[in-house]
């Protein structure tokens, strides 16, 4: 029976090693630059699933401001072109979480970054009753890294919701400015 609890507990330790961490500090100026989106997943699919998607869009840069705000920097489909955005996102008291005003979304919320080769961001809309999510996989080049979508996916398994992942083909067919 001990050795049984003594099994257990290393295959939880382990288990506990490869969920990402939930990020408490972020420097917000590490995260500043260019951005590419490779994995997108929502709530509900229908967010993403069509070319002009509401929240079908592909991360282009970070640009954080003196006030510890961030400008997201983005390009989507729009009237059969690609267009680009910006969107604003002020910072909450926590430093992982930004409030925007994007479609219905309300809520930006960072997952994880190693600063120099990912991101996992998620957008969130926390109002009754359309509430959804979205989480995006972002990275600094247009290489795909399995180990890092890996990472993705684990993470997308640790949020309260059941999360679709968009076709990667999909993502590939990014829209360009």
């Amino acid at each position: 029976m001990r050795s049984l609890l003594l099994a257990l507990a290393l295959v939880c330790g382990i288990q506990a090693i490869v969920i990402p961490r939930t990020m408490e500090d972020l420097d917000l100026q590490k995260v500043a630059g260019t951005w590419h989106s490779m994995a997108m997943a929502a709530s509900d699919i229908s967010l993403l699933d069509a070319e002009t998607a509401p929240l079908r869009v592909y991360i282009q840069e970070l640009r954080p401001t003196p006030q510890d705000n961030l400008e997201i920097v983005l390009r989507k489909w729009e009237d059969n072109r690609c267009v680009e955005k910006k969107v604003f996102a002020e910072k909450t008291e926590l430093a992982t979480r930004f409030s925007i005003n994007y479609v219905e979304e309300n809520q930006i919320f960072l997952l994880d970054t190693d600063y120099d080769n990912y991101l996992f961001f998620c957008m969130e809309n926390t109002n009754a009753p359309q509430q959804s999510l979205m989480c995006q996989c972002l990275a600094r080049t247009l290489e795909v890294n399995n180990e890092v979508i890996g990472k993705f996916n684990r993470a997308l398994k640790t949020l309260p919701v059941h999360m679709q992942l968009l076709n990667p083909t999909q993502v590939e067919e990014q829209c360009l400015v």
